[in-house]
């Protein structure tokens, strides 16, 4: 049955930003609007992920604690997993990845003041 991706994206969010969970995974068609709406919310970083490799770089490279898979633009199940493997298991641990993610965290509070 049909459901509006903002309210599952926004679900899943919510329990990131509240602490409830370390991370999270929101699936709807292509990934992308679940991406939008999730990073509506404060200290989310969502990331659309169709691929192993920008599911590293999305946790390497930017902290994404919110990953959007597209259903209709995976090859199957198994694909999915792989992406979700990845992306749980990659950690942020260069310097200059962690200085620019407190830059982004910065402009998140600023925007949130003006």
């Amino acid at each position: 049955a049909a459901v509006d991706y903002p309210d599952i994206a926004g679900a899943v969010a919510l329990a990131v930003a509240r602490r409830e969970v370390d991370a999270g995974i929101a699936i709807d068609g292509a990934g992308i609007g679940s991406a939008i709406a999730a990073n509506k919310v404060r200290g989310v970083r969502a990331a659309m992920c169709p691929d192993e490799t920008i599911a590293r770089y999305s946790r390497e490279h930017n902290g994404a604690n919110v990953i959007t898979l597209g259903s209709t633009l995976l090859a199957g199940a198994d694909a999915a997993i792989r992406i979700v493997e990845v992306w749980l298991g990659t950690a942020m641990r260069e310097e200059r990845y962690i200085r620019r993610l407190a830059k982004i965290e910065a402009l998140e509070a600023r925007a949130g003041r003006e």
